[in-house]
Protein backbone atom coordinates (compact mmCIF):
# COMPACT_ATOMS: atom_id res chain seq x y z
CA UNK A 1 0.00 0.00 0.00
CA UNK A 2 1.13 3.57 -0.71
CA UNK A 3 1.54 6.43 1.60
CA UNK A 4 0.40 10.27 0.40
CA UNK A 5 2.34 13.21 0.81
CA UNK A 6 1.03 16.57 -0.50
CA UNK A 7 3.52 19.35 0.46
CA UNK A 8 2.56 23.15 -0.76
CA UNK A 9 5.63 25.73 -1.57
CA UNK A 10 5.61 29.46 -2.10
CA UNK A 11 7.69 29.20 -5.66
CA UNK A 12 6.88 27.84 -8.73
CA UNK A 13 10.37 25.91 -9.13
CA UNK A 14 10.52 24.55 -5.62
CA UNK A 15 8.39 21.70 -5.87
CA UNK A 16 9.31 20.26 -9.17
CA UNK A 17 13.43 20.55 -7.24
CA UNK A 18 12.22 18.69 -4.13
CA UNK A 19 10.87 16.08 -6.85
CA UNK A 20 14.17 15.85 -8.78
CA UNK A 21 15.65 15.17 -5.14
CA UNK A 22 13.72 12.15 -4.72
CA UNK A 23 14.38 10.82 -7.90
CA UNK A 24 17.98 11.08 -6.92
CA UNK A 25 16.84 9.48 -3.67
CA UNK A 26 15.58 6.79 -5.55
CA UNK A 27 18.49 6.24 -7.53
CA UNK A 28 20.44 5.72 -4.06
CA UNK A 29 17.42 3.05 -3.06
CA UNK A 30 16.51 5.42 0.02
CA UNK A 31 13.00 5.64 -1.56
CA UNK A 32 10.71 4.12 -4.12
CA UNK A 33 7.82 6.11 -5.50
CA UNK A 34 4.68 4.75 -7.45
CA UNK A 35 4.07 8.48 -8.49
CA UNK A 36 5.46 12.07 -8.02
CA UNK A 37 2.96 15.22 -9.56
CA UNK A 38 4.12 19.11 -9.34
CA UNK A 39 0.83 21.17 -9.71
CA UNK A 40 2.12 25.24 -10.37
CA UNK A 41 -0.44 27.87 -10.14
CA UNK A 42 1.04 30.57 -12.27
CA UNK A 43 1.30 34.45 -12.49
CA UNK A 44 -2.42 34.25 -14.27
CA UNK A 45 -3.75 31.45 -11.57
CA UNK A 46 -3.41 28.71 -14.49
CA UNK A 47 -3.17 25.35 -12.90
CA UNK A 48 -0.21 22.85 -14.24
CA UNK A 49 0.21 19.40 -13.35
CA UNK A 50 4.12 18.06 -14.20
CA UNK A 51 3.55 14.08 -14.42
CA UNK A 52 6.25 12.18 -13.74
CA UNK A 53 5.36 9.56 -16.59
CA UNK A 54 3.33 11.36 -20.28
CA UNK A 55 1.49 8.39 -20.90
CA UNK A 56 -0.32 9.32 -24.01
CA UNK A 57 3.35 9.14 -25.46
CA UNK A 58 4.14 5.84 -23.98
CA UNK A 59 0.98 3.97 -25.11
CA UNK A 60 1.38 5.65 -28.55
CA UNK A 61 5.34 3.97 -28.48
CA UNK A 62 3.80 0.98 -27.20
CA UNK A 63 0.77 0.96 -30.11
CA UNK A 64 2.97 1.73 -32.68
CA UNK A 65 5.29 -1.18 -31.61
CA UNK A 66 2.63 -4.22 -31.35
CA UNK A 67 0.57 -2.26 -34.01
CA UNK A 68 3.76 -2.89 -36.93
CA UNK A 69 3.90 -6.55 -35.45
CA UNK A 70 0.08 -7.08 -35.90
CA UNK A 71 0.16 -5.53 -39.23
CA UNK A 72 2.93 -7.87 -40.46
CA UNK A 73 0.64 -10.60 -40.10
CA UNK A 74 -1.47 -8.55 -42.71
CA UNK A 75 1.33 -7.61 -44.67
CA UNK A 76 0.98 -3.82 -44.06
CA UNK A 77 3.30 -3.10 -41.22
CA UNK A 78 3.09 0.59 -42.11
CA UNK A 79 -0.87 0.76 -41.65
CA UNK A 80 -0.55 -1.38 -38.24
CA UNK A 81 1.94 1.03 -36.69
CA UNK A 82 0.18 4.10 -37.46
CA UNK A 83 -3.26 2.35 -36.04
CA UNK A 84 -1.55 1.12 -33.34
CA UNK A 85 0.05 4.30 -32.78
CA UNK A 86 -3.84 6.35 -32.71
CA UNK A 87 -5.15 3.58 -30.28
CA UNK A 88 -2.18 3.16 -28.13
CA UNK A 89 -2.03 7.11 -27.79
CA UNK A 90 -5.95 7.10 -27.10
CA UNK A 91 -5.85 4.71 -24.45
CA UNK A 92 -2.93 6.29 -23.01
CA UNK A 93 -4.49 9.82 -23.04
CA UNK A 94 -7.59 8.01 -20.79
CA UNK A 95 -5.42 6.33 -18.53
CA UNK A 96 -5.05 7.54 -14.94
CA UNK A 97 -2.13 5.85 -12.47
CA UNK A 98 -1.03 7.01 -9.26
CA UNK A 99 -1.97 10.42 -8.46
CA UNK A 100 -5.94 11.37 -9.60
CA UNK A 101 -5.64 14.47 -11.80
CA UNK A 102 -8.64 15.74 -10.19
CA UNK A 103 -7.44 15.73 -6.68
CA UNK A 104 -4.27 16.87 -8.06
CA UNK A 105 -6.12 19.98 -10.14
CA UNK A 106 -8.19 20.52 -6.91
CA UNK A 107 -4.60 21.23 -5.05
CA UNK A 108 -3.62 23.38 -7.39
CA UNK A 109 -6.87 25.58 -7.38
CA UNK A 110 -6.10 26.37 -3.20
CA UNK A 111 -2.37 27.23 -4.53
CA UNK A 112 -1.29 30.73 -3.52
CA UNK A 113 -0.47 32.87 -7.11
CA UNK A 114 3.38 31.70 -8.01
CA UNK A 115 3.09 28.60 -5.55
CA UNK A 116 3.45 25.01 -6.24
CA UNK A 117 2.72 21.77 -4.59
CA UNK A 118 4.51 18.17 -4.75
CA UNK A 119 2.06 15.17 -4.54
CA UNK A 120 3.92 12.11 -3.67
CA UNK A 121 2.62 8.44 -3.69
CA UNK A 122 5.46 6.52 -1.52
CA UNK A 123 5.77 2.73 -1.55
CA UNK A 124 9.02 2.71 0.65
CA UNK A 125 11.33 5.32 2.24
CA UNK A 126 13.85 5.37 4.51
CA UNK A 127 12.28 8.29 6.44
CA UNK A 128 15.07 8.83 8.96
CA UNK A 129 17.72 9.80 5.71
CA UNK A 130 14.66 11.38 2.82
CA UNK A 131 12.97 13.92 5.07
CA UNK A 132 16.14 15.61 6.41
CA UNK A 133 17.35 15.98 2.70
CA UNK A 134 13.44 17.21 2.00
CA UNK A 135 13.61 19.71 4.70
CA UNK A 136 15.76 22.37 3.30
CA UNK A 137 13.38 22.88 0.17
CA UNK A 138 10.60 23.92 3.53
CA UNK A 139 7.52 23.71 2.42
CA UNK A 140 3.94 23.06 4.32
CA UNK A 141 2.07 19.92 4.67
CA UNK A 142 -1.36 20.12 3.23
CA UNK A 143 -2.33 16.20 3.50
CA UNK A 144 -1.12 13.15 4.35
CA UNK A 145 -2.10 9.02 4.65
CA UNK A 146 -0.26 9.27 7.77
CA UNK A 147 -1.09 8.90 11.39
CA UNK A 148 -1.19 12.29 13.19
CA UNK A 149 1.64 11.58 15.06
CA UNK A 150 3.62 10.94 12.35
CA UNK A 151 2.19 14.08 10.35
CA UNK A 152 3.24 16.01 13.17
CA UNK A 153 6.93 15.06 12.87
CA UNK A 154 6.62 15.79 9.51
CA UNK A 155 5.65 18.70 9.74
CA UNK A 156 8.02 19.97 12.24
CA UNK A 157 10.20 18.52 10.23
CA UNK A 158 10.04 20.43 7.15
CA UNK A 159 8.91 23.71 9.45
CA UNK A 160 12.70 23.61 11.15
CA UNK A 161 14.04 22.83 7.91
CA UNK A 162 16.57 20.54 9.80
CA UNK A 163 17.08 16.83 10.39
CA UNK A 164 14.67 16.32 13.53
CA UNK A 165 14.24 13.03 15.01
CA UNK A 166 12.43 11.29 12.55
CA UNK A 167 12.08 7.12 13.59
CA UNK A 168 10.47 6.39 17.09
CA UNK A 169 13.05 5.08 19.79
CA UNK A 170 10.37 2.38 19.86
CA UNK A 171 10.11 1.69 16.66
CA UNK A 172 11.97 -2.32 15.78
CA UNK A 173 14.91 -0.45 13.95
CA UNK A 174 15.56 1.79 16.79
CA UNK A 175 15.92 -1.36 18.66
CA UNK A 176 18.21 -3.53 16.48
CA UNK A 177 19.74 -0.74 14.78
CA UNK A 178 17.65 -2.07 11.13
CA UNK A 179 16.75 0.24 8.32
CA UNK A 180 12.81 0.24 8.17
CA UNK A 181 11.16 0.88 4.70
CA UNK A 182 7.99 1.08 5.92
CA UNK A 183 6.42 4.72 5.61
CA UNK A 184 4.06 4.76 7.69
CA UNK A 185 6.19 3.32 10.44
CA UNK A 186 9.13 5.83 9.88
CA UNK A 187 7.61 9.33 9.89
Amino acid sequence: MSDLVVISYPGVNTAGEARNALYEMSKEHLVELEDAVVVVKDAEGKVQLHQAVNLTTAGAASGALWGSLVGMLFLNPLLGAAVGAGSGALGGYFTDIGVDDAFAKQVGGNLSINGSALLVLFRKVTADKVVPRLAHFGGTVLKTSFSDEQEAKLRTALTRGDSAPIVPETSAAASTGESVTDPASQI
